[in-house]
């Protein structure tokens, strides 16, 4: 499954949470909308209190008890005077409490340096004075979608005061709220515990993260952050943890293992007796807003700023004080810290006065979403070649290079996503190992498509992930030459199963498209052969003697309803027919079937598979599919042409049924469709693999009759509504509601 979708936040085009679409399932009851909810809680003089994130230690804990007795507070039962914001949002705002968030707050505080990103976060729709009822809404991007979550505003306490994320102000509450709402959109507040600070950065922005492993940066990092930081994207750093302990403090005063937010990036002139010139500066801040900082050369009121005049210190906005930030120099952030985390903003963040004419700080975005589907599309790394070309395609032209560039090649960012991990921590699930790989086509237009097995044989990756790993999302920035690429996202191991998003980031325009085949029919496979025609002296006195036999199971009107022909199939299946009537049965299995129910060893399958006959489903959409005159029933003309049929579908399954089981492997499900006359892309396929396959991913003899009778009759239907083939057919309500549950 695949499709491409334009991101425009700006449009303020959003889902509700659990609402279809919103990137979670859709929730059985009524979806909570802000105002609505808001405007009844008015009406009635009452406060709000959330059904679907209760006021109860499961909001906060899902594998264990709270250490301690906490109490679920108001703001106004906290503090007198509550308010949303207090003197407006800054990174000082954003204060850890006792969960290990500290790569959510390093993103929250990274937020408030771009008001137009914190708006779309944080509505100003809702304060404590104009129209209170204890309701609060915010916004988050998922999955490339933008959905509102609702909280009330009980939060956790413990004698009197907040237990999780707070402000420095103790009467403002923005942040705490913040924190509650993204804790519902993922389940608790345990789901929060961990994580990457390129996740948080992702979900506030809509934007691309890449991470950096410091010891391994490219010489030109610097500048790439310079590049960043006037795209106004966020970043974030930290310091590997040691083992043996929790945040564990440097000599320099840097922390192991927490999230720092990088809030400046910039030359900055210094004059010395002995020297001159440009100093590359990054600063930072430690979300504990305290005196844990950076001690070495540019910290707080270190001799270095002695040599930086007076009015750039102003510009800068340099004050020493102990609350968490800090300057230091590239060379001493790249020495002390480990890795470095960069989130691009997606190009429809930013508002056209923030990049203006610069075509430099606007991104090219492509955005796809996709799903591995257990035998169908969950084909695993290249380690398993057999099955690695069914996983997802997808494929990219670059045609201009980057401006600055001297090689000229082009920059590109390609970054895979799983999706909904997190919100199903509680019910065991972890993220899936994942990764991908790009191919250069050489001469697109002569490949296969999708591209088949010998390709992948012959053809080594250009570039790939620099790993397989188990996180939400991994990425890579390369620089390739002009050309047209395939990238496969896939699992590790094949048949696992999840859904994905693929994005891709280029500082020029690029065409993407999703490398897969057009749905309609194709030849039918030359091994399915036609049934030979007997003499016509034998044809027609067999003609004749099935005739007889079909009127005897029909009854006076000569026609079968679905209940008549499951008998006739059951019928001719079973291994105790009459004597005398088994020459009947034989004719038809010879004429239609040829010797379907005698060969071994696959009849011996086959008979195990039909013990209990043909499904009721199976049968009426049979009748569905032959029955011109929506009668409900089938004449004996229809009969024999839904036997010819059968005998086709039949054979099909044989060919790919290499080990006589009676089952079909899903690998195998594109290409006997295939044979059938079928073509179908990956989104049909997967659909087809959730309805039809068993739990281990096989599909039965009955299910793929079943799958076959109905692709062939929503073909037919739609070929009538589209005579001149041009893939789009319109149907009034009555004729599609009719269409689908006749067939």
């Amino acid at each position: 499954m695949g499709s491409l979708r334009n991101l425009v936040p700006n449009e303020n085009i959003e889902d509700k949470l659990g609402e279809r679409g919103s990137g979670l399932r859709p929730r059985p009851d009524a979806v909570q909308d802000f105002n609505k909810l808001r405007d009844q809680c008015l009406d009635k003089g009452v406060l709000f209190e959330d059904p679907d994130f209760p006021a109860t230690d499961s909001s906060i804990f899902y594998s264990k008890l709270p250490p301690k007795p906490f109490e679920w507070k108001r703001p106004g039962e906290i503090c007198n005077d509550p308010r949303l914001f207090v003197e407006g949002a800054s990174r000082f705002d954003v204060q850890q409490g006792e969960l290990g968030d500290c790569w959510l707050l390093a993103a929250v505080a990274n937020l408030t340096l771009n008001q137009a990103l914190f708006k779309q976060i944080v509505p100003d729709d809702q304060n404590f004075q104009d129209k209170y009822a204890g309701i609060f809404h915010f916004r988050f991007w998922q999955y490339g979608r933008w959905v509102d979550v609702v909280i009330d505003d009980r939060l956790p306490t413990y004698y009197g005061q907040l237990v999780f994320l707070h402000s420095s102000q103790s009467n403002e509450f923005w942040s705490a709220l913040l924190e509650k709402a993204y804790a519902k959109l993922h389940g608790s507040y345990e789901a929060l515990k961990g994580g990457s600070t390129n996740e948080a950065m992702e979900d506030f922005t809509a934007g691309l993260s890449e991470v950096y492993e410091l010891n391994e940066a490219p010489p030109n990092l610097y500048t790439i952050m310079i590049k960043a930081y006037e795209r106004s994207s966020l970043m974030a750093c930290s310091i590997e943890p040691d083992p043996r302990e929790v945040e564990a403090r440097t000599p320099q005063g840097l922390v192991k293992g927490h999230a720092y937010s990088i809030t400046r990036v910039q030359y900055i002139d210094i004059a010395t007796p002995n020297v001159s010139g440009k100093i590359p500066l990054i600063r930072l801040r430690n979300p504990w807003g305290n005196e844990a900082e950076w001690n070495g050369a540019w910290s707080d009121k270190s001799q270095e700023w002695r040599f930086i005049p007076q009015s750039k210190k102003e510009e800068i906005g340099l004050t020493f004080e102990n609350d968490g930030e800090f300057w230091m120099s590239y060379r001493d952030f790249a020495k002390y810290f480990t890795r470095l985390e960069i989130c691009n903003l997606n190009p429809d963040s930013l508002t056209e006065e923030e990049y203006g004419d610069d075509s430099k700080k606007h991104w090219e975005m492509s955005i796809f979403e996709g799903e591995w589907v257990r035998g169908i599309t969950a084909g695993g790394c290249r380690n398993h070649l057999e099955t690695f070309w069914h996983n997802p395609q997808y494929i990219i032209e670059l045609t201009d290079p980057d401006e600055d560039d001297e090689e000229n090649k082009c920059t590109i960012i390609i970054a895979l996503m799983q999706k909904n991990r997190r919100a199903q921590r509680k019910m065991g699930a972890e993220c899936l190992t994942i990764g991908f790989a790009v191919y250069h086509l050489e001469e697109p237009e002569k490949l296969p498509k999708p591209l088949d097995l010998n390709f992948f044989k012959y053809t080594p990756s250009v570039a790939k992930s620099p790993t397989f790993i188990n996180l939400r999302e991994v990425s890579c920035r390369f620089k390739l030459p002009p050309g047209v690429y395939c990238i496969v996202p896939s699992t590790f191991d094949p048949n696992e199963e999840g859904e994905f998003l693929l994005r891709v980031f280029t500082e020029k325009r690029s065409r993407m498209e999703e490398n897969d085949e057009e749905i309609g029919t194709t030849d039918i496979d030359t091994r399915v052969k036609e049934i030979q025609p007997e003499e016509p002296e034998e044809e027609e006195k067999k003609q004749d003697k099935v005739k007889e036999f079909f009127k005897k199971l029909a009854g006076e009107d000569e026609e079968v309803d679905w209940v008549e022909l499951k008998e006739i199939l059951d019928y001719a299946m079973r291994n105790d027919v009459p004597q005398d009537e088994t020459n009947i049965i034989s004719s038809i299995l010879s004429m239609f079937c040829g010797n379907f129910c005698r060969e071994t060893p696959f009849a011996s399958a086959f008979e195990t598979k039909t013990a209990g006959g043909f499904s009721k489903d199976v049968c009426r959409s049979m009748i569905a599919m032959m029955d011109v005159d929506r009668s409900g029933k089938l004449g004996f003309e229809e009969f024999k042409n839904l036997w010819v049929d059968i005998k086709a579908w039949k054979t099909v399954f044989k060919l790919y049924d290499k080990t006589n089981s009676g089952y079909l492997s899903p690998f195998d499900l594109r290409q006997a469709l295939n044979s059938a006359g079928y073509r179908l892309n990956n989104r049909v396929l997967n659909a087809l693999c959730h309805r039809y396959a068993s739990k281990d991913g096989r599909i039965a003899f009955d299910d793929f009759m079943m799958c076959a009778v109905r692709l062939k009759s929503m073909m037919e239907i739609f070929r009538d509504k589209d005579p001149n083939n041009t893939n789009q057919a319109t149907f009034t309500l009555e004729e599609w509601v009719e269409n689908t549950v006749y067939s």
